[in-house]
């Protein structure tokens, strides 16, 4: 995109230059937070091969997990596998190459890719099978792994809303994961569920600035009378 307004009219545009064999940052919390509109336009094109990280790979039939259908992603680096039998069998059967990341750490590789810090030490997965392979240090009494950070050649994120210059605003769960998922893409793209004009936001209440934004698009979201969740659990009736 050139120039201060980013705003583009179609999913074709804001998905525009995404290859086969490329990485996507997606951000979202379980189900709830995702641009489910840029990833249908993935499943649209068609794209193969894809490295995916986000926290974890939507259910059956919904969120990322529709990407999973006609295997167009080879890996998915997330915290957990989360209620999508697919991706539970593709993992097993070895169609599909996993790397499962502790969720604190998964955050902040993104952050830190976005920062510019190529890697950070955690002591989160000392002694497990997340430190296998990684170099280990003491700081103190205590020992920390070497995680790398993350970068992708796109990151696709949900926002509540944006203006045209790109300054996100994001409600509730939508914090988890998306905030630092939209700094770590080289080509970022926010779908929305309001557009406004520039001034309209009140900066303080800017949770990404247009900095990081290459494109917006008006979110054409999924319409239920109830929301969906992901694994309900309900009280039992006395």
């Amino acid at each position: 995109m050139a120039g201060f307004d980013k705003v583009v009219v179609s999913y074709e545009e804001a998905m525009a230059g995404l290859c086969d064999g490329m990485t996507v940052i997606a951000g979202g919390f379980g189900l709830c937070g995702i641009p489910e509109g840029l990833i249908s336009q993935i499943r649209h094109m068609g794209t193969k091969d894809l490295t995916v990280v986000s926290n974890n790979c939507g259910v059956d039939g919904f969120g990322l997990g529709i990407l999973l259908e006609d295997k167009q992603i080879r890996k998915m680096v997330a915290s957990y596998v989360g209620e999508n039998a697919l991706f539970e069998q593709q993992l097993l059967s070895g169609v599909l190459e996993v790397e499962l990341t502790p969720q604190g750490t998964l955050a902040e590789k993104m952050r830190a890719g976005g920062a510019g810090i190529p890697a950070f030490y955690t002591a989160t997965g000392v002694g497990t099978p997340v430190a296998e392979g990684k170099e280990v240090k003491t700081f103190g009494d205590r020992e920390y792994i070497l995680e790398p950070s993350i970068t992708g050649d796109f990151a696709i994120v949900k926002a509540w809303k944006a203006d045209r210059f790109g300054n996100c605003v994001y409600r509730h769960t939508a914090m988890n994961f998306n905030p630092m998922a939209a700094t770590a893409g080289k080509i970022t793209v926010a779908e929305v569920e309001e557009i406004v004009d520039p001034g309209e936001i009140e900066p303080s209440q800017i949770h990404t600035p247009g900095i990081y934004i290459d494109r917006v698009i008006l979110g054409q979201f999924e319409k239920r009378i109830e929301k969906r969740i992901e694994k309900r659990t309900v009280k039992e009736q006395a």
